[in-house]
């Protein structure tokens, strides 16, 4: 019989309740923090990340400054599980920092922490492409529920409707954010949606 991550208990983190044995990432890129390690196996990678959620782990531990030459965890995680199962925590830590060459950086100033956040949440395929609701306005949000559309969704048909010499390149990394980028284009916002978004981008939303 299989041992699962099930068998050591939950517990609460906040409105999450996850298993209490979970994965931590650093190790994936083959060295240690802040080290200089030869770069890990990608595709071995891969497959313990999938391999673990395949044997219950629900929280994965990670961070931006885990990285070593050709190897990013965040990269790693992303490629590996998304789209992420609906009961997947992944918890990123903030603060410190590393260069390119894995140089340790000095800690991050407060007001640099929210983007630390974002940088992490670019890398795991969890950014403004997902077309998340936080920092939203609420007028993007009405719009996006009429059309039953994401707010990246409307944002981006926004930008198609200014013109027909208007190119939109959006980018990603995830099969499903591409599908719905490309579903745009039969997405229509009425001559009142279009003003409602106009006076948005005035007020500098």
């Amino acid at each position: 019989m299989t041992v699962t991550a099930a068998a050591a208990g939950t517990w609460q983190l906040g409105d999450l309740s996850v298993n209490r044995l979970g994965f931590g990432a650093m190790r994936l890129t083959g060295g240690a923090v802040f080290g200089r390690g030869a770069p890990g196996d990608r595709d071995r990678s891969i497959s313990v990340l999938r391999r673990a959620i395949e044997l219950g782990v629900n929280h994965i531990d990670t961070a931006a400054f885990y990285f070593s030459p050709l190897r990013s965890a965040n990269e790693l995680i992303n490629r590996a599980l998304a789209p992420y199962p609906d009961d997947l925590v992944i918890a990123i830590k903030v603060g410190p920092g590393r260069d390119p060459s894995g140089a340790r950086l000095p800690w991050a100033a407060p007001g640099q922490l929210r983007g630390q956040v974002e940088e992490n949440l670019r890398q795991l395929g969890e950014g403004r492409e997902t077309g998340a609701a936080d920092s939203e306005p609420d007028e993007v949000l009405a719009i996006a529920l009429a059309h039953g559309a994401t707010p990246a969704q409307v944002r981006l048909a926004w930008t198609l409707q200014q013109g027909p010499h208007v190119l939109a390149i959006p980018g990603t990394s995830n099969p499903e954010h591409l599908t719905e980028n490309v579903a745009v284009g039969a997405l229509r916002l009425s001559p009142g949606e279009m003003d409602r978004l106009r006076s948005l981008r005035h007020q500098g939303a």
